[in-house]
């Protein structure tokens, strides 16, 4: 996303035809006579700095720790409705120039999470997400895309932050510091989670899709800057999400704009694809501690591993961030319903059926509007296998966990 806007596949897409602990948290959640029910309080958590990065090969998978003092997933899960299962799945965008009108939205739907597009700030001041968080159930994770540079959320409220590219001028130190600074600002206006860092190779001209959102050409300066941002995030509370796998950076269009390709998939393992084997991967620093990072899938065309289907949408994609890479936590779409590259052929409910069929834990959407007809068409792929019960559960479990909801 950027400013303006910002297993298997049993779904058949139909084109159309054409001329994305918390600062929430902890919340504890309880169980009685099998009704869910949540309460807490907004806390930064505060700990300490992840690991230095160690080579992949070095790595031994670690399970993720356990907090005795939450309820069990599976408990927690079996508790829930299929509707209230699949909502947890969607992050829907809301007017951050409409506090009550996004209130609304999740009162209504019970929406996982919601992201806030475009550069409105109501939803920003005066504790105003604290009365959206007050409709759920389940705590909402409340998202930004605040990359610095040509993508940012709070600039009007907090303060200009510097780009990637003018970031890889200064020490990680200091990358470090900057985003820890602008991870405290935004945990105390309610927002929990920030698309970024971008770990895409650059190389393009500043002002391209990716340009100087990107920290450099050379897979270990932007593993080295995008782990300084994650972590000054971390330690304000917000959860990184690291975006846009595969490889944005040396494709050849705006996806935006419509379909684009990159190079080969044999291409992009030697370097596009280094910083998440390096960052999020088994025992890799992003993947271990109390906020794991996330990981956000672009819509893009990979020879080699898509076969007519943007990425966002491609059983093997999902497979091999999952099975190749190790990737064990939250996988995001990237924008279903404001990128051409998905809003140009499939209509938003096939789309996002299409991307949770595929291996996506969560389905975005900046456009907004009601997610119920969404939901509407989700609940009976559910129900009819379309959806894969097992792997719902999976992710829904995945998503809870992130909020510490349960353990």
């Amino acid at each position: 996303m950027s400013r303006p806007h910002t297993h298997h596949s049993s779904v058949r897409l139909r084109a159309r035809a054409v001329p994305a602990r918390r600062s929430a948290g902890p919340w504890l959640v309880g169980l009685a006579a099998g009704v869910l029910a949540c309460t807490g309080a907004f806390l930064v958590p505060t700990g300490p700095a992840p690991a230095a990065p160690v080579p992949l090969a070095a790595r031994a998978a670690a399970p993720a720790p356990v907090d005795d003092r939450l309820p069990d997933c599976a408990a927690v899960v079996a508790a829930m409705s299929p509707r209230a299962l699949l909502a947890q799945r969607l992050m829907v965008g809301v007017d951050a120039a409409d506090p009550a009108g996004a209130a609304e939205t999740v009162r209504t739907s019970q929406v996982g999470g919601v992201f806030l597009p475009g550069n409105a700030t109501a939803l920003l001041r005066d504790q105003a997400l604290r009365a959206l968080q007050a409709g759920a159930r389940i705590p909402v994770t409340v998202a930004v895309d605040d990359e610095g540079g040509r993508v940012q959320r709070v600039d009007e409220l907090d303060g200009d932050l510097p780009s990637a590219r003018e970031m890889s001028g200064l020490t990680t130190d200091e990358v470090r510091a900057l985003a820890l600074q602008r991870g405290r600002a935004l945990a105390a206006r309610g927002v929990t989670q920030d698309i970024a860092p971008v770990v895409d190779l650059g190389g393009q001209s500043a002002r391209e899709v990716i340009g100087d959102r990107s920290f450099g050409t050379d897979p270990d300066d932007v593993t080295r800057y995008a782990l300084a941002f994650a972590e000054g995030l971390r330690e304000a509370g917000i959860e990184p999400v690291v975006k846009h796998f595969p490889g944005h950076g040396r494709a050849d269009g705006d996806s935006h704009a419509g379909r684009v390709t990159t190079p080969p998939l044999e291409d992009l393992r030697g370097a596009d694809l280094r910083p998440y084997a390096d960052l999020v991967g088994p025992g890799a620093p992003l993947a271990t501690g109390p906020l794991p990072a996330a990981v956000m899938v672009g819509h893009l065309d990979v020879p080699g591993l898509t076969d007519g289907l943007p990425s966002s949408l491609t059983p093997a994609v999902y497979a091999l961030l999952r099975d190749e890479y190790g990737f064990a936590g939250v996988v995001y779409t990237d924008d279903l319903g404001a990128m051409k590259a998905v809003t140009g052929q499939y209509e938003l409910p096939e789309a996002v059926l299409a991307a949770l069929d595929a291996g996506a834990d969560v389905a975005l959407w900046s456009a907004g509007g009601d997610p119920e007809p969404i939901l509407d068409a989700l609940e009976p792929a559910l129900a009819a296998g379309t959806l894969d019960a097992g792997e719902n559960t999976a992710a829904v479990t995945r998503v809870l966990r992130a909020k510490s909801v349960c353990g």
